[in-house]
């Protein structure tokens, strides 16, 4: 990992965050270079998962959201990692928006997935979208994680690449396998080794709150398998929760048949800077030549 690190940094790729102040632990900058390679992956994945549908939506959330929103998904109560002491430990970063006695208590969005299901309704009511359809959007997320490491892997601040495709109940395995197959025809076009991804079902018992399916695309880092992206069946968790604390209605109905129903949701969640550092494993290489080691990326085209 150590080579990989100083050859980011060496071919201006990434670099520690405020290096000459000595850094900061979870953070890191793009270089020139590092931002080029970023805009490709992103700008593929945009192609892929919404350009090339006619059933996708782009959305570009607010970071800053009404604290109740929080509350409904559950993250307020139960978005912890445990302490060495045993005590839990809130990873949204805290923060006050106003000033004074007026000043309101907001979050650091933790996933960029709520901005997407807060703004269901105001889709429904300008777009008038027929089920199946989704919102996807690439932005920033934060976390204050107790222990980043692993270089780009685990931060702080990072950016996500994230659908939430709605579709009727009845509906949902299929569509399921349908962003399954697309994640991996992603993989393959941004240049990630085959050999090095793998699918983990995840149990039950480690599932996510809202999630009743969930597949990780774990990758084969030089410091273990570890998650790369995931893919989740969310059910109705999100719409649900989100109008038993709004009051507001998040229901789809059937234009011609008047059906009514509240969609569930498939999320195919793909990290930004995971699978850049993904595409620098699977692209770094050692040989020699004139009796000299090289180092250097054989990064696709």
């Amino acid at each position: 990992m150590d080579k990989i690190i100083s050859l980011a940094k060496r071919r201006g790729f990434i670099f520690p965050g405020s290096e000459i102040y000595g850094g900061l632990a979870g953070t890191w900058d793009y270089g020139p270079l590092g931002v080029l390679l970023q805009h490709n992956v992103k700008e593929l994945w945009w192609r892929m998962f919404i350009d090339a549908r006619d059933d996708m939506y782009p959305m570009d959330a607010a970071i800053f959201m009404n604290p109740k929103a929080w509350e409904a998904s559950g993250h307020v109560a139960g978005f912890a990692d445990p302490l060495a002491d045993g005590t839990k430990f809130n990873v949204m970063f805290k923060t006050s928006v106003g000033a004074g006695e007026e000043a309101l208590t907001a979050y650091l969005r933790p996933e960029t997935a709520g901005g997407m299901f807060v703004n269901f309704k105001n889709v429904m009511d300008s777009m008038h979208p027929k089920l199946p359809f989704g919102l996807g959007q690439i932005g920033k997320a934060f976390r204050n994680e107790i222990a980043p490491r692993d270089f780009i892997f685990r931060q702080r601040e990072f950016k996500q690449m994230e659908v939430e495709y709605f579709v009727k109940p009845s509906e949902w395995e299929n569509a399921f396998e349908e962003w399954r197959t697309l994640m991996h025809r992603y993989a393959d076009e941004v240049g990630i080794v085959k050999d090095k991804l793998h699918e983990l079902e995840v149990p039950s018992e480690e599932r996510a709150h809202y999630s009743k399916r969930t597949i990780d695309f774990e990758f084969e880092y030089p410091f273990g398998r570890k998650e790369l992206w995931g893919l989740a069946y969310r059910t109705d968790f999100d719409l649900s929760a989100h109008q038993k604390m709004s009051g507001v209605e998040l229901m789809y109905t059937d234009e011609e048949t008047g059906e009514k129903l509240t969609p569930h949701v498939i999320e195919p969640s793909l990290g930004v800077d995971r699978t850049i550092l993904a595409i620098l494993v699977s692209a770094y290489c050692e040989d020699e030549m004139g009796g000299e080691g090289r180092t250097y990326l054989a990064l696709p085209s």
